[in-house]
């Protein structure tokens, strides 16, 4: 077969270094902008990006030609130099080293992207830390707290 096809919906979670509150509220759509941007620069569709002020959630389709390690890096380094560089804004900005991606079904991407775009809302409920942990769960990843909370 001479033609190469892909479709993979994956969401993808990370903090900020420490999961500090360091993402101000009244700049959260901006930056969820500006990481969408860098998703659809890269030749990832944006499909969702949301989160709160100490962590993100991304949902779109990796690129055929890209290697999903090689997205997380040029999402999180480029969204920290912008960051970094917006002017009183923040500084000294990092995200965690780590990070978490699962795939998903088409069927359950309106679902995801509805989780993603109510985080706000969720989180009033719901720890980060325990989210975290119960989508390690739901999609068996192995989840080590020795090396989660960095």
């Amino acid at each position: 077969m001479p033609q190469s096809l892909s479709k993979q919906y994956l969401h993808l979670v990370f903090s900020t270094k420490g999961r500090t509150d360091t993402l101000p509220k009244s700049n959260l759509s901006e930056v969820h902008a500006y990481v969408a941007g860098i998703l659809n620069e890269t030749g990832c569709p944006t499909i969702a990006v949301g989160g709160t002020s100490n962590h993100l959630h991304l949902l779109f389709v990796l690129s055929r030609t890209t290697a999903l390690s090689d997205v997380v890096r040029t999402v999180k380094s480029n969204s920290a130099k912008w960051l970094n560089a917006r002017g009183g804004l923040l500084h000294h900005f990092a995200w965690q080293d780590g990070y978490a991606a699962f795939s998903i079904s088409q069927s359950h991407v309106k679902a995801v992207r509805q989780y993603i775009f109510t985080q706000e809302e969720h989180h009033k409920r719901v720890k980060f830390q325990d989210e975290y942990r119960r989508l390690c769960r739901l999609y068996d990843a192995g989840l080590d707290e020795r090396y989660a909370w960095d």
